[in-house]
């Protein structure tokens, strides 16, 4: 990285700071070093616990952090809405831009499209991320939010096959691939953004609020699209109203691009930006990567498969209606929504690692027997308490999750590695989860076949998270 003007130690965050000497036998609880060592350490005078408050409640006061906070998980919210609702309209889209001699192959078209933006995510990881750590994460993530708001935009404003004819498709694929590249690059530099601006001792409980970003993004589409459906009669519906939901994404990301407009820089990266570069380490970069990507495996299978093929799997072998399918999907999500914050917060203090392991072993002993008791015992309470188990287990994983996958990359190339590993993940194995499982379920004439692509990938994800280093208390301004 390039020297710029130093940034005023002030603005410094606590972890960037060295660790101070151990003065005493106690140390205050919950005040600590990247390192793991306590920062203050209270002799019986006491003399160091007003510092160790005042720098605490610094922190707690810090409307840069607010706005830090605020601006990469209001962006993250769009990305998950904006997938969530283009998969949920996916009809009223094929009959907009495909032609209708056969409207089974214009729907396949139309979720073809879906699936090719997942192709260029890692692309958009390598190349935004590869701008966070040159130019700044602020500069990749107000490109990310720009392109995501014109591709909501240009596909809510864009004319029909009926009036272009062939290239309201090829429109509508091009501004797919922008919010695919966008993506891509979105999660890993806003979450490296949101843990550089952490408070010390709760990165995992900041970042934890990336996964929450998705339930909260795929349930706001599911609401948005089910009270236009309530208000609108078929016809308006088909015509205009499944714009409304990619007009109301592309404003949400003008303001995400307005709320990072106003932000400043972290100071983990200034720090970083100012010091002297060290000789970067590929092999141990690539090493990182492939722990991340056998790492998400077991955490984008379960979100593809647990919160976008099991409504279907419900609706087809439990008997029971869409919109319970929906209900029990949204409960769900609720779990991980409460449940992701606090087992971030709890891996600031326990470890990662435990959590992960956890979800892992959870998945692997109860998903196959969750499959069958669904098919052998139909019902709509029990396809509820069934969600719940599995939001639950995705909850365990993802409150900590988020943090990991940055924290295992020093600062000056921790936006393009991970944000490249995570979209390359994701792309190969979350993306095609649920065709993998429609393709399983038919290739073993099944219906418990998708829990064997479950399982596996959690035996994976447990087998790497075993070689894994701890990272919650590994400095990050490395």
């Amino acid at each position: 990285m390039g020297r710029r003007a130093s940034w005023p130690s002030e603005h410094q965050g606590a972890a960037s700071r060295s660790p101070q000497p151990e003065l005493g036998p106690f140390h205050f609880a919950g005040i600590s070093s990247g390192s793991g060592k306590p920062l203050h350490t209270l002799p019986s005078g006491g003399q160091f616990i007003e510092p160790v408050l005042e720098q605490a409640a610094a922190q707690a006061r810090d409307p840069r952090r607010a706005r830090a906070f605020f601006a990469a998980i209001l962006c993250n919210t769009l990305e998950w809405y904006d997938f969530a609702v283009y998969g949920i309209l996916a009809t009223h889209i094929s009959a907009a831009f495909f032609p209708q001699e056969d409207r089974s192959a214009a729907l396949l078209a139309a979720l073809a499209v879906f699936g090719v933006s997942f192709v260029v995510r890692p692309i958009g990881g390598l190349i935004l991320g590869g701008i966070g750590d040159r130019r700044g994460r602020k500069p990749a993530l107000l490109i990310s939010a720009g392109m995501m708001a014109a591709g909501a935009v240009t596909i809510a404003l864009l004319p029909p096959y009926a009036t272009i004819g062939i290239l309201a498709p090829v429109l509508l694929l091009a501004a797919r691939l922008v919010q695919g590249f966008s993506a891509g690059g979105e999660w890993g530099v806003a979450n490296a953004f949101l843990l550089e601006w952490s408070p010390e001792g709760k990165r995992g409980f900041w970042t934890s609020f990336m996964s929450v970003t998705v339930a909260f993004g795929s349930g706001l589409a599911s609401a948005m699209a089910a009270i236009l459906s309530a208000v609108l009669d078929a016809e308006a519906m088909a015509d205009w109203g499944w714009r409304v939901p990619f007009l109301f994404g592309g404003l949400l990301g003008f303001a995400a691009l307005w709320a990072r407009i106003g932000m400043e820089e972290t100071p983990v990266y200034r720090e970083a930006d100012r010091a002297a570069t060290p000789p970067d380490n590929p092999k141990a970069n690539i090493r990182s990567s492939l722990l991340i990507i056998g790492f998400v495996i077991h955490w984008t299978v379960c979100y593809y498969i647990f919160l976008i093929y099991l409504p279907l799997y419900t609706k087809a072998h439990a008997g029971i209606s869409a919109a319970q399918s929906a209900w029990s999907n949204a409960i769900s999500t609720l779990v991980i929504m409460c449940v992701a914050p606090m087992v971030g917060a709890l891996s600031d203090r326990f470890g990662r690692k435990p959590f992960l392991l956890a979800s892992t072993v959870a998945v692997i002993l109860l998903t196959l027997p969750l499959f069958w008791v669904i098919t052998v015992m139909p019902s709509f309470e029990l396809v509820v308490a069934v969600q719940m188990v599995f939001g639950l287990a995705i909850a365990l994983y993802s409150g900590s999750a988020p943090a990991v996958s940055v924290e295992l990359y020093p600062a000056r190339v921790r936006s393009r590695w991970s944000s490249m590993s995570y979209a390359l993940a994701v792309a190969i194995f979350g993306g095609f989860a649920p065709f993998i499982a429609v393709w399983l379920t038919g290739a073993l004439n099944s219906p418990l076949a998708p829990a064997a692509y479950v399982i596996a990938a959690s035996i994976v994800s447990l087998l790497v998270i075993r070689q894994m280093p701890e990272t919650a208390h590994r400095s990050i301004t490395g």
